[in-house]
């Protein structure tokens, strides 16, 4: 039987709960708002990603990249949590999927325990987060300071495929929640998350490109449009 004080509703964010992936337009956001002169380096975040495409480097090596080319080596907290507020407002206002917004209303009032598990930075995820009405997040780190500076960088892994799961099984851990959560609802829309949705009770493809809709088909998934 489930238990609705401990059934949980996991969900990726891009793509997922937003039309369009954050990170860039974040860095961007930051770019325009901050220091415009750094978009003279987008020609090198492009070779960035071409770089990630070509597999000269990996999706964290690219983070970190375009982070330092479009917010710098290091921005002090109480310069960038402006940054991080208004991009967060604009992403509530103009990039949540309205089938997200019914999900989480759902979950939220059968009981279930919200929870936001994406590869992008918690530096910002956890905003948005919070002006959805989740009550945790799994994210990417990004290393802050003795100085109260957040770098560049970062700390520990990158919140995507295999690694997602490692994340949330620490995360329930140390929520005190092992062998003790209930129902597991897990919502995304890309194949990357295949092991989370392999562990979830409840597997659900979200507007799913190819390779998911396959493989939601082949392990009979549920599959929702979100618009």
């Amino acid at each position: 039987m489930s238990d609705p004080g401990r059934d949980l509703a996991i969900y990726d964010m891009d793509r997922t709960i937003t039309r369009r992936p954050t990170y860039t337009l974040f860095l961007l956001h930051c770019a325009i708002r901050r220091a415009p002169w750094r978009l003279l380096f987008v020609p090198l975040v492009a070779g960035s990603m071409l770089a990630y495409l070509a597999r000269l480097i990996d999706r964290g090596e690219l983070k970190q990249i375009n982070h330092r080319l479009l917010l710098g080596r290091t921005i002090h907290q109480r310069n960038l949590q402006p940054l991080v507020d208004s991009f967060a407002d604009a992403q509530i206002r103009s990039n949540i999927r309205p089938g997200a917004l019914k999900a989480i209303f759902r979950d939220k009032a059968q009981g279930r325990r919200l929870v936001l598990a994406t590869a992008s930075y918690r530096l910002y995820s956890q905003a948005i987060a919070e002006r959805l009405g989740f009550d945790d997040v799994i994210a990417t780190h990004s290393i802050i300071g003795l100085d109260e500076h957040l770098h560049a960088l970062i700390d520990g892994e990158n919140c995507y495929g295999p690694a997602k799961l490692r994340m949330i099984a620490a995360w329930v851990k140390k929520s005190g929640l092992l062998d003790k959560h209930g129902h597991v609802r897990f919502y995304s829309d890309h194949v990357s998350d295949a092991p989370v949705f392999e562990w979830s009770d409840e597997p659900v493809a979200v507007n799913p490109h190819g390779k998911l809709e396959r493989l939601a088909k082949q392990r009979s998934w549920a599959v929702e449009d979100w618009g």
